[in-house]
């Protein structure tokens, strides 16, 4: 009969050998490839010796074509939980060196395990996927895992963050799991992610595409939208992991981390004076008014490369997180389109199911015109901008620096779309339309047609015909900005508001 001492031996010898993946030659060809493997990625992740890891020995039951001679160690993936700053989150990561990464029925239950415990403990869920797709030997019992992972997405949505990373490929059917998850991170060089690769593509439509160009992280980033945030190597894309749940709850009932910060709430900034140019078709940076307003300066932009003319970032004001929505007059004049419609949706439903607050830095003179944008529903997607500020019960505040005209300033949250405080500078321009374009049709044909254009621009090109109707709360100087934003969210912590009860609402997708 063996010993206490020996069982232990045989056991961590047979840890030993899980732990091991796919053995030293896949590891080292995983290296050469500029990746990490599954484990050390979860270490440089996680807070240091904090992993624990469940399911370690669990292992698939296929018979099919030799599959019962194969070992796949882990079953290709390392699931467990552990702490970021000290916060829990839950993780898995697929172990391309055991079968490829490839998705069986034991490989999604240990997923699905962690899924639900994440959900049930309230904390983040990270998942780092690379795989070769669907394990073809388990056939329809690889796609009913694929099927369960789907499905808790679905029910975690709006629940717990879930952040997915692209570290290898991403392709089938295995891109709507991190399609379905709240941000999407992508590394240079060595991340893929497509529905049909390079060669289906070839065969089918005659096209000839790399899958760097294809599925990339810079097509996936700056062209499809599909993925939040690019990263130079993986070391870079974890470090970005990190800094984001910073900035985010554990899970919808938890509230903004607080950071101590050194920066005043009252602290003024002179040089947001002269950042508005006196020619008002001329651009200027809104990131420059973001970085002089926020704590430190610092904030973490979500979709960074995708529909520049819109900014989407997390940021603090006196310590607290807030998601900021801001037109970037430098790109298209700032003008909504169909895709920064889309992107600026999205990030105001995250922030509103995670009960951070909205700050809206609105310059905008319209939705782009265009046969290209009413073709492709620019009427659907701008509706989208509606409905999620419309249905957002958090504290929304909005700040006009310049232009707001017509549905475009609607868009970008005006007070009745439910703003609960409306900020303007002095240079603020509210109106139906531009002012010289107004003037033009109501004086069309007078004999003092440029005279009165003049006087109606004088007049109008203003913020005081909102503040006389009550549509602007406050005209502050812009080196307040800080201040009364602080003051604001201040005076909103105590905010309770609902909406009719359903069993949820028709968003225009």
């Amino acid at each position: 009969m063996s010993t206490t001492i020996e069982k232990i031996q045989e056991m961590q010898k047979y840890s030993d050998k899980i732990m091991a993946g796919g053995g030293a030659k896949r590891i080292e060809k995983q290296h050469a490839a500029g990746k990490m493997t599954a484990r050390e990625r979860i270490e440089k992740l996680l807070d240091s010796n904090t992993f624990v890891e469940l399911d370690r020995f669990v292992t698939h039951r296929c018979t099919n074509f030799g599959m019962e001679k194969q070992e796949a160690p882990g079953e290709g993936v390392v699931t467990g939980y552990g702490t970021i700053e000290g916060r829990l989150v839950y993780v898995f990561a697929q172990d391309f060196t055991v079968v490829g990464g490839s998705l069986g029925e034991m490989h999604a239950a240990k997923i699905v395990k962690v899924q639900r415990l994440a959900v049930k403990m309230g904390a983040p869920i990270i998942g780092i996927n690379d795989s070769g797709g669907a394990r073809i030997q388990e056939a329809v019992d690889a796609l009913s895992g694929y099927g369960k992972i789907f499905y808790e997405n679905t029910l975690a949505s709006g629940v717990i963050p879930q952040i997915s990373v692209i570290m290898g490929p991403c392709a089938g059917g295995a891109v709507y799991s991190p399609a379905l998850t709240d941000f999407i991170f992508m590394v240079k060089n060595t991340s893929q992610m497509f529905i049909t690769g390079p060669q289906v593509i070839k065969s089918v439509t005659g096209e000839e595409v790399t899958a760097e160009e294809l599925g990339g992280a810079m097509a996936h980033n700056s062209i499809s939208g599909v993925s939040h945030f690019a990263a130079e190597n993986e070391e870079d894309c974890l470090n970005q992991i990190r800094n984001l749940l910073s900035f985010l709850p554990a899970n919808n009932l938890d509230n903004v981390p607080l950071i101590q910060t050194t920066d005043d709430s009252n602290r003024m900034e002179d040089s947001l004076v002269s950042v508005i140019p006196d020619n008002p078709n001329q651009p200027y940076d809104m990131k420059d008014v973001i970085q002089s307003i926020v704590d430190s300066g610092q904030f973490c932009e979500v979709h960074e490369h995708y529909a520049q003319n819109i900014i989407t970032c997390f940021a603090r004001f006196d310590g607290k997180t807030v998601g900021i929505i801001a037109n970037q007059p430098k790109v298209m004049a700032g003008c909504l389109d169909v895709n920064s419609s889309d992107k600026s949706a999205r990030f105001i439903r995250f922030c509103d199911a995670f009960n951070i607050p909205l700050v809206n830095l609105v310059d905008v003179p319209g939705f782009l015109p265009g046969t290209d944008q009413e073709f492709n529903g620019i009427i659907r997607h701008g509706a989208k901008m509606l409905y999620a500020y419309s249905e957002a019960t958090v504290p929304k505040i909005t700040v006009i620096l310049r232009k707001a005209y017509g549905g475009s300033y609607l868009a970008m949250c005006s007070q009745d779309l439910g703003a609960d405080q409306v900020l303007a500078w002095p240079s603020a321009e509210i109106a139906v339309m531009g002012p010289a374009g107004a003037a033009n049709i109501i004086f069309r044909g007078d004999a003092e047609v440029a005279a009165k254009t003049e006087k109606y621009i004088e007049e109008f090109a203003t913020p005081y015909k909102a503040a006389e109707r009550g549509f602007v709360d406050i005209i502050i100087e812009p080196q307040q900005t800080r201040p009364y934003i602080i003051t604001s969210l201040s005076m909103l912590e105590s905010k309770r508001e609902t909406r009719p009860a359903k069993k949820h609402g028709n968003i225009p997708l």
